[in-house]
């Protein structure tokens, strides 16, 4: 006869004195479940986002050209993504005001991140291709991840896992609310 489970506690690994910090939601993005369908205009998210509500799209500031809104699934704190509202994938296809509007902002989430988190540095990058890393690459968007001294954060490495501490919609607020302000 097999045991039955009643509650969590009853069910997990063997007692080896380890703590395990369970995150299920990340099992979405793992498996690729929310990944578009395809390239298209109408199946991308980034696409889809500036229509929304901005708290509902984690959207952090509007320009004429681009946006900014929190990654859904942060390397850190305060990981940004300053993107165009064109569904463009390549760089290098960029209007010339788009690319302007794009470094200005990317500056300006710096600025943002600096006097609402105080990082020791930033990575900042895109991830040009799916070969390159890029979760959904028929939109360019451009990252802006938030450094600080010791946060090498040892749990992706032994554990597989992100520690994060403050909440997506708790991080889009604060930034939200600092953008017109910090800065230059």
């Amino acid at each position: 006869m097999e045991p039955t489970i009643q509650d969590a506690a009853d069910f997990g690994p063997p007692e080896d004195g380890l703590q395990r910090l369970w995150t299920p939601h990340r099992l979405v993005y793992i498996g690729g479940e929310a990944k578009p369908a395809d390239g298209s205009v109408e199946n991308c998210p980034f696409c889809r986002i500036p229509a929304g509500d901005d708290e509902q799209g984690l959207v952090v500031a509007r320009g004429g050209r681009c946006y900014v809104i929190l990654n859904l699934y942060p390397y850190n704190t305060g990981h940004l993504m300053v993107l165009p509202y064109r569904h463009v994938s390549d760089y290098t296809d960029l209007e010339e005001a788009e690319t302007a509007e794009l470094a200005a902002m990317t500056q300006q989430a710096m600025r943002v991140s600096r006097a609402v988190y105080a990082p020791a540095g930033f990575n900042l990058g895109i991830n040009q291709g799916e070969v390159a890393g890029a979760g959904i690459a028929a939109h360019l968007h451009q990252h802006v991840v938030p450094r600080w001294l010791g946060d090498a954060n040892f749990l992706p490495v032994v554990a597989q896992t992100k520690s994060l501490p403050e909440l997506l919609a708790d991080t889009r607020r604060r930034l939200a609310e600092a953008w017109e302000t910090a800065g230059g």
